[in-house]
């Protein structure tokens, strides 16, 4: 199977599974798991295809992805209660989608639109959309607000791609390379807490203070 193939129906499958799992976190039934896996396993990739201008997009000329999602979902509607910590599998399964989803969203960008600024562009966008949506119908805490780096993680994996790409990597070994560096660094972020210093407000002058 090509390299990137096999990337696109992991980057679907897992992030499908944490669909799952934050359906079972709030305890809905099979209809809102198949929904919430759906959404969020095809939902970056949707957003890159309507950006680029690539109609019909990927799930309606191949609907196999959506049963990838599918299966995922009663999988994961049988198989949630068992494990523990949810939340934290969620989050290393999110790691692992992004890592697969950035790559594959640059190497569509880059051949669809031949800019290396716009293919890392849409590798950012269908590696974190999908979560994105996740969280908002889930109600969960959304992963852009959390402490650690994440959506850097995509622009490295993103970056690397298209960066080994145009240095003349051959495409599964670029592609590779590249999920392993944005899996570094979404991995590392979880584990060890890496973050970028935050924003610290300054108070506003009273009314009376504006001359």
């Amino acid at each position: 199977m090509n390299p990137l193939l096999l990337l696109d129906y992991a980057g679907v499958a897992v992030f499908a599974a944490t669909g799952a799992l934050a359906a079972s976190r709030k305890e809905l039934d099979i209809i809102g798991f198949l929904f919430l896996a759906g959404v969020t396993g095809v939902g970056g990739g949707t957003l890159r295809d309507l950006v680029l201008g690539e109609l019909p997009v990927f799930w309606v000329v191949n609907p196999a992805y959506l049963l990838v999602c599918g299966v995922v979902a009663v999988i994961g509607f049988f198989t949630a209660p068992l494990v523990e910590s949810r939340y934290r599998l969620l989050l290393w399964f999110d790691a692992l989608g992004l890592s697969a989803y950035c790559v594959m969203g640059a190497a569509k960008g880059l051949a669809v639109a031949a800019s290396p600024l716009v293919a890392i562009v849409t590798g950012i966008m269908t590696a974190t959309f999908g979560g994105i949506l996740r969280d908002l119908l889930a109600g969960e805490p959304s992963v852009l607000l959390r402490p650690e780096i994440y959506v850097t993680a995509a622009l490295g994996g993103a970056a690397a791609y298209v960066a080994l790409d145009l240095a003349g990597l051959d495409p599964a070994s670029a592609a590779f390379a590249a999920f392993a560096v944005a899996f570094a660094v979404r991995g590392g972020a979880l584990r060890f807490g890496w973050a970028f210093p935050r924003y610290r407000s300054r108070p506003g002058r009273r009314p009376e203070d504006i001359p």
